[in-house]
């Protein structure tokens, strides 16, 4: 399934609709589909927030891709080139909460999340891919 979004926040209600409707014909299961959920809301927020330069329309694409051994999801944006997976502070875990740096976390559970996860920059556009394993448990977050 291949959708297209705006870089826009209300976007986010359509995108966990698109993912509920595929977890469905996927046979998905409520665990995976929420961490494919809780992931692609934070990387899809922090792609509109922090992404784009200038206030103007801009193109979110998300991929789907179901496999009898694993499930993919793979974001493309336009966005100011930025690898999450290298660039994202890592957050202090140790670290009482209100004292924690901003930043870092919502990419922390993306990696915990995930079987792999794997970013690539492709002419103009930022390639994320979130890839999960059929029957693989959600990591423990802290």
């Amino acid at each position: 399934m291949r959708h297209v979004y705006r870089n826009d926040s209300a976007e986010l209600a359509r995108l966990a609709a698109d993912l509920e409707t595929f977890a469905e014909q996927n046979q998905l299961g409520v665990e995976m589909a929420h961490a494919f959920n809780l992931c692609l809301d934070e990387l899809f927020t922090n792609i509109v927030s922090y992404g784009y330069r200038d206030q103007g329309p801009h193109e979110i694409i998300l991929e789907l891709i179901a496999t009898p051994t694993e499930v993919s999801a793979v974001l493309r944006d336009d966005a100011r080139a930025f690898d999450p997976l290298t660039e994202a502070p890592p957050p202090d875990l140790a670290a009482p909460i209100e004292e924690r740096r901003i930043g870092g976390l919502g990419v922390h559970f993306v990696k915990q999340l995930m079987t792999r996860v794997s970013y690539r920059r492709e002419g103009a556009c930022n390639v994320l891919e979130l890839v999960k394993a059929r029957g693989a448990n959600p990591g423990s977050l802290p």
